[in-house]
């Protein structure tokens, strides 16, 4: 078989029948995905996906960052390039690349969601290899030329109850309004992503905030009618079901400047002048200004940080942002929290969901803090950590001083439509393994364990997201 039953489970025969029944409790309950990229559009048209390679390879920086570092060309890949020059568009061709390289994957996380999709939405009980490869694309182009692998028919395959996108402030959300106005009961929401009006070093800064002003009808020539322009944003988003922000912020930095210092700071910034450090002021001040704006719209707030994003200019010069070459760095977040935490920290109203790429600050940082403050929770293994070893390190670092009601069970946040729910399943076996081990070490009853099993599925993300 391709994949094992018992993948993930304790080796211990006993420690694996416990963890064996708690699965059992949770393994089919709804999918919630309250933070993704995948492409509302999918959702709106419901049209085929063009190919096996399209739907895959092309979309998935898991893949082709992969397939990068040994040398290959992302435009080999078909990945599209900034200036619409050529890339490889024969689905076949890029499929026969990527399973050639599909060794490359072996121990991976990326392998693992891979032949999930394989194995249960195609019914490939072979690797994936060179020898297997035509193999592979005609069963799957097949099974996608038919109703039921449409985006729609496999949202509902996928028993998923809500997903959410994420939008920038500028978009229009044309694609969230067909699919409202479709008559389909599938719930698909959005959420709201500023970063391109609120990070003065993101390209065409000035001339997003041009258009935001133009948009919401708001001066933002001033700071108030740019904070105005975001309630508008933010109000118009929650029409379209959105229940969060994220803020994709390079630190946790944020302040509390005074008006007069805070309207300064953005007459230097808006014209995409200032400084490196009036830029990163700005965006950390900005934290703290979404922050109270949730308290008076209920929106959640997520923030990313930590990514060094776009690390090799040559690759974003030809291929752009979200290809595969952010990397994680560094990220305090005792000090470059607290003016926000002062401010709003104790407001039990308030829900801010923090995550990180720096596994150093689970248990010396991150863990003490949503401890102790109302407002905040701790967001699951992200990205890098995104993996069994990742979601089991995150359980053994944080639940001994946050517990389990201080974080917000998982989300895949991915932008690869097969792998949500074989990623959701990845989560929900690591954590049955970890309760398992609470049970037969006698610190958790096992009846408690399969209550937290569940909330860790389903029910945490649903409280948190107000879903």
């Amino acid at each position: 078989m391709l994949i094992h039953d018992d993948r993930l489970f304790p080796a211990d025969p006993s420690t694996r029948g416990v963890a064996r029944r708690l699965y059992a409790e949770v393994r089919n309950l709804p999918i919630v995905s309250p933070h993704g990229h995948t492409d509302p559009r999918w959702y709106a048209e419901n049209e085929r996906f063009p190919d096996p390679a399209q739907l895959f390879v092309v979309p998935d920086h898991y893949i082709f960052r992969m397939l990068l570092s040994q040398g290959i060309d992302l435009a080999r890949l078909g990945v599209p390039r900034r200036d619409d020059g050529p890339v490889e568009t024969d689905g076949r061709l890029i499929w026969d690349l990527f399973a050639a390289n599909y060794y490359l994957f072996r121990g991976t996380p990326t392998r693992s969601w891979l032949d999930h999709a394989f194995a249960t939405l195609f019914d490939l009980e072979v690797r994936l290899s060179p020898e297997t490869a035509d193999l592979y694309y005609d069963r799957i182009a097949e099974r996608l030329a038919t109703d039921a692998y449409r985006p729609r028919a496999l949202f509902e395959r996928f028993n998923i109850e809500v997903i959410a996108t994420t939008e920038s402030p500028l978009d229009d959300l044309k694609w969230h309004a067909m699919i409202r106005d479709s008559g389909w009961s599938g719930r698909v929401i959005t959420a709201y992503r500023p970063d391109p009006v609120v990070d003065p070093e993101f390209e065409g800064f000035a001339a997003n905030l041009a258009r935001f002003g133009e948009i919401t009808g708001c001066d933002v020539a001033t700071y108030a009618g740019y904070l105005e322009a975001h309630r508008v944003r933010r109000a118009f988003f929650k029409s379209f079901g959105a229940t969060s922000t994220d803020h994709g912020h390079i630190s946790a930095r944020t302040a509390d400047l005074s008006r007069i210092d805070a309207e300064r700071l953005y007459a230097a910034v808006r014209t995409g002048g200032g400084t490196a450090a009036e830029a990163d002021l700005f965006r950390a001040q900005m934290l703290t200004e979404m922050a109270r704006m949730s308290l008076d719209d209920g929106l959640v707030m997520q923030i990313h940080p930590g990514s060094r994003r776009n690390h090799s200019p040559a690759l974003f010069d030809r291929f752009g942002r979200d290809r595969g070459c952010d990397i994680p760095g560094r990220t305090d977040y005792v000090s470059d929290l607290k003016p926000l935490l002062d401010a709003v920290g104790m407001e039990p109203g308030l829900t801010i969901i923090l995550f990180t790429l720096d596994e150093t600050t689970y248990s010396r940082e991150l863990a003490p803090l949503a401890g102790v403050y109302p407002a905040l929770k701790l967001g699951p293994a992200w990205w890098f950590h995104d993996s069994p070893e990742g979601m089991m390190r995150y359980r053994e670092l944080v639940t001994e001083t946050a517990g389990f009601q201080n974080t917000v069970g998982f989300n895949d946040d991915t932008r690869a439509f097969p792998s949500i729910p074989a990623r959701h399943d990845v989560a929900r076996r690591v954590d049955c393994a970890f309760l398992a081990r609470l049970v037969v070490e006698h610190r958790l009853d096992e009846d408690e364990a399969a209550e937290v099993a569940r909330d860790l599925a389903y029910g945490l993300a649903k409280r948190a997201y107000k879903l």
